[in-house]
This record gives structure tokens, C-alpha cells and sequence, in this order.
């Protein structure tokens, strides 16, 4: 939805501004050539937008010199309103960040509620910090220690199916580790540099990939239903995923782990096969949280 300020503005024109808007508000920056590679449109054209938009919102950027880029003031104010599901498609998925108005399906469709809602603001930064590699200071509140401030460095977001997360370095307790974006508040970019053993390419749960192999449970009278329903390929659905993401997928799909495919319930379809892939061979081999799915055995 627009502001009234660039209601006499053409539609075209608003998207370009709406994306200024987004893209320094979620990632820091903006430059000539971000519009003319965005839009196809002329140098000049892309001068003549962001003036427009400075006149607009006139404490938003500051130019800076040496980068020559425009980047993102601390008294930033959005000069559009997007939604947070409109932000968050933009961040995951790389489209929709500069539709202006209600989104509307073209059929009757419905999906499940989202109860809780990530914050814009606590986006603003998280979004920003990843971009530019930095770190944030957060105050967090965890279920098992309650309310306190720790430092994070930043470098992806995941949905888990059910609510955002962010993948992290946790300077405090020096482990990577997701935090759930809405218990996150007061964050701020930080100004220190990033290690290397605090970036995902030293995330070992992230880097690696784990093979699962997912079948009809064993327990169902008419397997050849979940096989059709599933679109498995000789009785098996072979799934490629992060050893951080395999636990949330797991417990999602309600897909029993034991080793005997003990569990036995209506709403248990799916049984994984190879069960080890999840406790490796060594104890860095393991699947941190596949604590998380059913019939996973911890003692094993």
C-alpha cells in the first residue's frame, strides 16, 4: 500500500520507489545500476528515481562517497507499507518485493493461520546485517533461559513451516544455532569484524547435506495410496536437505523415525528408511535436531 505522497505519481514510477524503499530498508543500499538491472530503464531515469524519492522522503539516504552508493539512514521511515508475508517472499524468494496494493487470490484458496508474525523492524536489521555480513546485538528470550542480550552473526533465514527462523553464530554461547525471529527484539548492527569460524561456511549442520530416504509406512493398509500421494519413485521419496533443516522436515511431515517403524497412528503416513543417515557414524555426523522428529531415539 502506498503513501499519499506519490498518489499523483505514475504506477510505474511507484514500483521503481517501492523498491528503493524496500531494498534500502532490508538490505542497506541502493544504486543506479540496482534500478536499470531491476527495471531496464536508463541511467538517467535511474537518477531522475532515486532524486524523487529523496525529495519524497528526504531523511531516508545519505549518500555515500566512497562506496557511491546511497545508503540507509538511522532515522529511516518506510515510505510504503508492505506486508510481513510480502517481505518475506521478497528475502526468500527474490519477487514481490515492489507490488503496490492488496494482493488478492485469482481463486477461492485458503491456508493455514499464521499465529505469530515476525516484526518489519527486527527484519530491517536481521535482513540488513546478512546482506552486509555484519553482526547484531539482540535481546532474546529462550523457553529454557528466559530474557537476556547475546551477540549474533547473521547469515540466512529459514522456515521451518511453521514459523522463521534465523541461522546464527551465537557469540555467547559459541555454537551455531537458529533463533526464532519473533523472540527477538532491540536489535542492532554491530560494528566488529567476523571471524572465520562464525560463518556458514564453518556451519557444519548447515554445509552438509543428508539423503533421506522416505517411504510408506509399513503400518498402512493401502501403502500404494502415500506412494501415489507422494509421487515416489519405486516405493521411495528421495529427499536432498541441510542436516540443519532435516529435523524440521521430519516433524512437519510426521514421518516416523524408530528403527522398527514401532509408531502407530492415523496421522503417521510417511516412515524413513535409513534411519542412521540421522545419528552418522561419528558424533559430528549426527543430525543436531533431529531431536525434533518422531521415533527419534536420543539414547542411540
Amino acid at each position: 500500500m502506498s503513501n499519499k505522497k506519490v498518489e499523483n505519481i505514475s504506477a510505474a514510477q511507484q514500483k521503481r520507489l517501492s523498491h528503493i524503499d524496500f531494498r534500502v530498508n532490508y538490505l542497506g543500499s541502493i544504486a543506479r545500476h540496482d534500478l536499470i538491472a531491476r527495471f531496464g530503464i536508463k541511467e538517467a531515469a535511474s537518477t531522475r528515481d532515486i532524486a524523487e524519492y529523496r525529495k519524497l522522503a528526504p531523511g531516508n539516504l545519505y549518500y555515500d562517497n566512497t562506496r557511491k552508493i546511497y545508503t540507509r539512514s538511522d532515522n529511516f521511515k518506510p515510505l510504503f507499507e508492505f506486508s510481513v508475508s510480502q517481505i518475506l517472499t521478497a528475502l526468500s524468494k527474490g519477487f514481490g518485493e515492489d507490488y503496490l496494493g492488496v494482493q488478492k487470490a485469482l481463486i477461492t484458496c485458503e491456508t493455514p493461520y499464521q499465529l505469530n508474525k515476525p516484526s518489519l523492524e527486527v527484519l530491517s536489521v536481521l535482513s540488513r546485517a546478512i546482506y552486509q555480513n555484519k553482526a547484531v546485538h539482540i535481546t532474546y528470550r529462550s523457553i529454557g533461559s528466559g530474557k537476556g542480550t547475546r551477540e549474533i552473526v547473521p547469515f540466512a533465514l529459514v522456515n521451518n513451516g511453521q514459523r522463521w527462523h534465523v541461522r546464527v553464530f551465537d557469540r555467547k554461547r559459541s555454537i551455531f544455532m537458529d533463533c526464532v525471529i519473533t523472540r527477538i527484539s532491540d536489535p542492532t548492527i554491530i560494528d566488529s569484524s567476523i571471524e572465520e569460524f562464525e560463518t556458514r561456511e564453518s556451519d557444519n549442520q548447515w554445509n552438509r547435506i543428508v539423503e533421506l530416504e522416505i517411504v510408506a509406512h509399513p503400518r498402512l493398509q493401502n501403502p500404494e495410496t502415500i506412494e501415489f500421494d507422494y509421487g515416489m519413485k519405486n516405493k521411495v521419496l528421495n529427499v536432498n536437505i541441510r542436516a540443519a533443516m532435516a529435523g524440521y522436515l521430519l516433524r512437519r511431515w510426521n514421518i516416523d523415525c524408530s528403527d522398527d517403524h514401532r509408531l502407530d497412528s492415523d496421522e503417521i503416513h510417511l516412515w524413513l528408511r535409513n534411519n542412521a543417515a540421522l545419528y552418522g557414524v561419528t558424533e559430528g555426523d549426527k543430525v543436531d535436531n533431529a531431536l525434533l522428529a518422531p521415533g527419534y531415539n536420543k539414547e542411540k
